[in-house]
């Protein structure tokens, strides 16, 4: 049988996943330090999140493109609290913020066209591209005294088939608030090449420290761009589970955007009655989540720094700065290629990241997540630093 390019992916696992697999299958012990998903984190959840999606007013089946009004203005309320005013003719609701990417792929590209974005960066956006018969290219994100957007070096890779820069605002995994200042001159830049710009602010409720004004929404910046957001409760709400997501339309070209995302919309009609009737509330009480998951990352970012200051003799091990998120990057001995470091790590009983997931160079980097459980986490940093110790000795 054949089957389209576009799905001829390597789905091998990889020797790394393997060795991690046969580890917790031999039931040896593994301190997770990728851990992502909040639902496996030990977060107390509200008691009556699941109660709205018994409302009998779901059974009423009104399919609107857009998703249902109500839901809609939820959102609005949502950017409200962050200083912006939206009207809910801009949002469109979604299952999810790759489907939102993928009505924005099949908006703004014919086969073949190619999107930008800065690199380090989630994986996530390769497979959305090949699915869409999109290339993508990447641009580099640099770091001197903390993370910067390359512009100059964006600006090179705009080629005639670009039609979109794609940004993570804070960036995951480096936690990188793209400025107000480089917002306006990347608007700039999209205006003077007839591109589309793609925030994605997932992590936006997640600042650590730094200024407010650096993790502002680019729905409430007024750019001179076509711009669009796209975010959802999977990290808003802590609810991966409950696929609700969005995308809002702003600047130049929208009303002609939102009319041609509104007929992909239609000929999908994804969006189910329950979530959307049960939306609403599960904004509202974003806070209790959001409080705990604050708490949880700071607190793992005070462990790491603490662990890492208490290094003896030499510091094989430092952290990038981070602005927001739920990850920290490692500076590490670029000795060997980081598979082989993260191989070895999981035979001293932790599991990290390699950098060269997010798109990093083959060797120097690790990433961390914050949101493993602080005992975990303290016992993972100490087995990171440990194996450092012992396999730099002498170096």
């Amino acid at each position: 049988m054949k089957f389209s390019k576009r799905t001829g992916w390597n789905t091998e696992e990889s020797e790394l996943a393997r060795a991690h697999r046969e580890r917790l299958a031999q039931e040896l012990p593994v301190a997770d330090l990728t851990a992502s998903n909040p639902t496996r984190c030990g977060f107390e959840y509200h008691a009556d999140l699941l109660v709205p999606l018994a409302n009998p007013a779901a059974l009423d089946y009104d399919p609107a493109p857009k998703g249902s009004l109500r839901a809609r203005e939820a959102v609005c309320r949502y950017y409200a609290d962050h200083g912006v005013k939206a009207d809910p003719g801009q949002v469109i609701l979604t299952t999810s913020t790759s489907e939102a990417y993928s009505y924005l792929f099949k908006l703004l590209c014919d086969p073949g066209d190619a999107i930008l974005a800065p690199q380090p960066s989630y994986p996530l956006f390769d497979f959305l591209a090949d699915a869409e018969v999109v290339r993508l290219r990447h641009a580099p994100l640099i770091y001197d005294h903390g993370w910067q957007l390359d512009l100059e070096g964006l600006r090179r890779q705009i080629t005639p088939e670009t039609r979109a820069v794609v940004l993570v605002h804070p960036n995951n995994p480096t936690g990188h608030f793209t400025k107000a200042h480089e917002a306006r001159e990347l608007a700039a830049i999209c205006r003077e090449h007839e591109l589309a710009l793609i925030v994605d602010e997932v992590f936006l409720d997640y600042g650590v420290g730094g200024d407010a004004d650096d993790a502002a929404s680019f729905a409430g910046l007024g750019l001179d761009a076509l711009t669009f957001v796209v975010s959802g409760i999977s990290k808003i709400a802590g609810l991966p589970q409950m696929k609700a997501a969005w995308l809002l339309a702003a600047g130049p070209g929208s009303k002609e955007a939102l009319a041609r995302l509104e007929v992909l919309a239609d000929t999908y009609l994804s969006m189910n009655a329950p979530v959307q009737r049960a939306l609403p509330f599960w904004l509202e009480k974003r806070d209790g989540m959001q409080e705990q998951i604050r708490a949880r990352t700071a607190g793992n970012l005070a462990e790491l720094d603490r662990a890492l200051a208490g290094q003896a003799e030499c510091r094989w091990v430092t952290r990038l700065e981070v602005e927001g998120g739920w990850y920290a990057v490692l500076r590490i001995p670029a000795t060997q290629p980081d598979e082989e470091t993260v191989r070895g790590l999981l035979e001293a009983g932790v599991w990290v990241h390699p950098g060269h997931f997010f798109g990093m160079r083959e060797s120097g980097w690790l990433v961390v997540s914050l949101l493993t459980p602080a005992e975990e986490f303290s016992r993972g940093i100490a087995l990171v630093l440990r194996y450092f110790r012992e396999t730099q000795r002498g170096n």
